[in-house]
C-alpha cells in the first residue's frame, strides 16, 4: 500500500472514531456536576427509622442507607426554625436573625433594631443554599416547609434564591386540609386545596418530581438542587387510614418495652456501643394506664408511625423516578431530621382523642412518653440540647462518589448543620461569597464532609461547635460535650460527658474534670459574646413586654 493510501485509511479511521458527536480529546473532561437533593423530616426521633433501630417500616430510606452511609453523630439545632436557618445558610442561627423562632409581624417588632439576632426571619447578611448553588449554575427547587420568614413575600423562598416553590410558608398545618393562615403556597401565591384525597406529604413529593421534570425539559443539561422539607411526622397526628391500620395494636405493650427492644436492636446494628447505658424512662409505667387509655395511646403512636411510613413511601416514589430518568447515580441525596422527637402536649399527648381518626384538628400530638421511646436511647427532646434534642439520623447516598465497598458503612465522626453548606459548595464548585447583593456576608461555620463520603477516616472538626436555644446550651470538642439545661433559677449548671464512652449522658464528669469544664465554658462564653447571644431571661422578658 503506497503512502497516499495509508494516509487515507488513517483519516477514515479518525473520522469513524469521531462519529456520534464524539470529539477526540487530549485532556480529561470536566466531571459533570451532581444533582443535589436535601430531604428533611420534622420532629422525628433518632431511632424511629428501620435503619436506625426502629420498628417502623422504612424500606426506601433503609435502601439508601444500605447503598450509602449512615452517620451516628450528626447534629441539628434542637428546634425547627434554628435548624432550618443553620441548614440553609451554613451559619449559626443567631447569625441569620433566627436566634429563637420565626416570628409573625405581631411579635417582637419593637425590638428588631435592638436585637437583630432574634428578629425571626433570615437577614441579608447570610446566603442560602439556593443563592449559592444558583451562582454555580443550578436550577433551585423547593417543596415543603419553609418557616424562615412569614410576614411578607420578601422573606419567602423565591426571594431567597429558589426558582420554584410549593409548600408551607409557616411551620405546620392540617395534613388533609391545609387552610389559611396555614395554607399551601405555590410560587408566591397562597392557593386553595379542594382535592378530597389531598395529603401534604404526597403533594410535596408530587411537586418535587414535577419541578425536576420541568427543569430537565427546560434546561436538560443543567444540574438541579431540590430541598424537600416534609412536615411529617410533626403534629397534628394525621395519616391515611390504610397506613394507620398497619400499626394499630402494635404498640399495646407500651413505651418501656419499645425502648428496650430498640436499645437491643441498635447495639446489634452497631449504632451504639455495647457498654452504653439506657437512659431512665421519662414517664409513668404503661401498666398504670386503663385499658381504654392504652388503646388511645396505641392509636396515637400508630398514627405517628404511619406518618413516617407514608413519608418513606414518598421518598421511594422520588428515588424510583430518579432511577427511571437515569440520574440516580450522579445525584447526591442527604436525609436528616430537624430536631429530636417532640414531647409537646404533655406526657400523654395533646388534642382530643375523638379527632385522631378524622381529617379534623390541628394540635394532636403523641406526647412525651412516646417521644422518650422515639429518642431511645438518648435524653431529652426537641427544644433541649442533650443528645435526644440534637441527634439526628443522617443518610448519604451518592453512588458515583461513595466507594461501593463502603456501602452500608456507619460513620462515627461527628458533624453539624453548617457542614452541609460547605459540602454542597465543594461538590458543586460554588464559591461561598464574602459579599452578596451589596451585603457583607457572615463567614460560614462548616467543613466539607466529602472526605468522609470518599472513605477517608478523618476528624472533620478540630474546633469547638456550639448550641443555644431557649437558654439550653452546649459545646462539643472532640470526645467531650459540655451541656446545660435551662432552669428557672437562671443558673448555668454545666454537665460534662465523654461521648466516646457515654453518649447517653449518664455519667457526669464535671466534678472529675473541672479544668475541662472551665476550658469549654470559656469557649462558650466567647462564642456567645461574639454572636450577641442574650441570656434567655432577657429574651423572655422582652416577649412579655411585647405581649403586654
Amino acid at each position: 500500500m503506497d503512502r497516499i493510501k495509508i494516509i487515507a485509511v488513517i483519516l477514515v479511521v479518525i473520522a469513524t472514531g469521531c462519529s456520534n458527536n464524539e470529539q477526540p480529546t487530549t485532556s480529561k473532561e470536566e466531571p459533570k456536576k451532581p444533582n443535589i437533593i436535601l430531604i428533611l423530616s420534622n420532629d422525628m426521633g433518632y431511632s424511629d427509622l428501620g435503619c436506625y433501630g426502629g420498628e417502623v417500616e422504612t424500606p426506601n430510606l433503609d435502601e439508601l442507607a444500605s447503598n450509602g452511609l449512615r452517620f451516628t453523630q450528626f447534629y441539628n439545632g434542637a428546634r425547627c426554625c434554628p435548624t432550618r436557618a443553620s441548614l440553609i445558610t451554613g451559619c449559626y442561627p443567631h447569625q441569620t436573625g433566627i436566634g429563637h423562632m420565626t416570628n409573625t409581624p405581631t411579635n417582637f417588632t419593637q425590638h428588631d433594631l435592638e436585637i437583630p439576632q432574634y428578629r425571626g426571619f433570615l437577614n441579608k447578611n447570610c446566603v442560602t443554599l439556593a443563592e449559592v448553588l444558583k451562582e454555580a449554575g443550578y436550577t433551585t427547587l423547593m417543596t415543603g416547609k419553609w418557616h424562615l420568614g412569614i410576614s411578607d413575600k420578601s422573606k419567602w423562598p423565591l426571594q431567597r434564591g429558589f426558582d420554584k416553590f410549593y409548600g408551607l410558608v409557616p411551620g405546620a398545618s392540617n395534613f388533609f386540609k391545609p387552610e389559611y393562615p396555614r395554607g399551601i403556597t405555590y410560587m408566591n401565591d397562597t392557593i386553595s386545596v379542594t382535592d378530597p384525597y389531598y395529603y401534604t406529604t404526597d403533594a410535596f413529593t408530587d411537586y418535587a418530581i414535577r419541578f425536576i421534570e420541568e427543569a430537565k425539559q427546560d434546561k436538560s443539561e443543567k444540574p438541579f438542587f431540590l430541598y424537600l422539607a416534609y412536615t411529617a411526622p410533626h403534629w397534628p397526628l394525621q395519616a391515611p387510614q390504610e397506613v394507620v391500620e398497619k400499626y394499630k395494636g402494635k404498640y399495646m405493650e407500651g413505651w418501656g418495652k419499645l425502648r428496650e427492644e430498640r436499645f437491643a436492636r441498635m447495639k446489634e446494628m452497631g449504632l451504639i456501643a455495647d457498654d452504653w447505658e439506657l437512659t431512665e424512662q421519662d414517664s409513668r409505667e404503661w401498666d398504670s394506664l386503663s385499658d381504654e387509655k392504652k388503646k388511645e395511646m396505641d392509636l396515637r403512636r400508630a398514627i405517628y408511625s404511619a406518618m413516617i411510613d407514608r413519608m418513606d413511601q414518598n421518598i421511594g416514589k422520588l428515588t424510583d423516578f430518579l432511577k427511571d430518568e437515569g440520574i440516580m447515580n450522579n445525584t447526591l441525596i442527604i436525609f436528616l431530621n430537624d430536631n429530636g422527637a417532640c414531647g409537646e402536649g404533655g406526657e400523654l399527648g395533646g388534642g382530643p382523642a375523638e379527632q385522631l381518626e378524622t381529617k379534623e384538628g390541628y394540635f394532636l400530638s403523641y406526647g412525651r412518653a412516646w417521644a422518650n421511646a422515639s429518642n431511645a436511647p438518648y435524653r431529652e427532646y426537641k427544644h433541649w440540647v442533650h443528645e435526644g434534642g440534637i441527634g439526628t439520623p443522617f443518610i448519604v447516598h451518592w453512588p458515583e462518589v461513595i466507594p461501593s465497598e463502603n456501602n452500608g458503612v456507619i460513620i462515627s465522626e461527628y458533624g453539624f448543620l453548617p457542614d452541609i453548606m460547605a459540602t454542597f459548595a465543594d461538590v458543586s464548585g460554588a464559591t461561598y461569597p464574602e459579599e452578596y447583593a451589596g451585603n457583607e456576608i457572615v463567614p460560614a461555620s462548616g467543613k466539607s464532609l466529602i472526605p468522609l463520603f470518599k472513605g477517608k477516616n478523618k476528624r472533620i472538626h478540630t474546633e469547638p461547635i456550639f448550641w443555644e436555644h431557649e437558654g439550653n446550651k452546649a459545646v462539643r470538642l472532640g470526645k467531650y460535650k459540655l451541656v446545660s439545661k435551662w432552669n428557672e433559677n437562671q443558673e448555668t449548671n454545666w454537665e460534662l460527658y465523654d461521648m466516646k464512652t457515654d453518649r447517653t449522658e449518664m455519667k457526669d464528669l464535671a466534678d472529675q474534670f473541672p479544668e475541662k469544664v472551665e476550658e469549654m465554658s470559656e469557649m462558650y462564653a466567647g462564642w456567645a459574646e461574639k454572636n450577641n447571644i442574650l441570656p434567655w431571661q432577657e429574651i423572655t422578658k422582652l416577649y412579655k413586654e411585647e405581649r403586654n
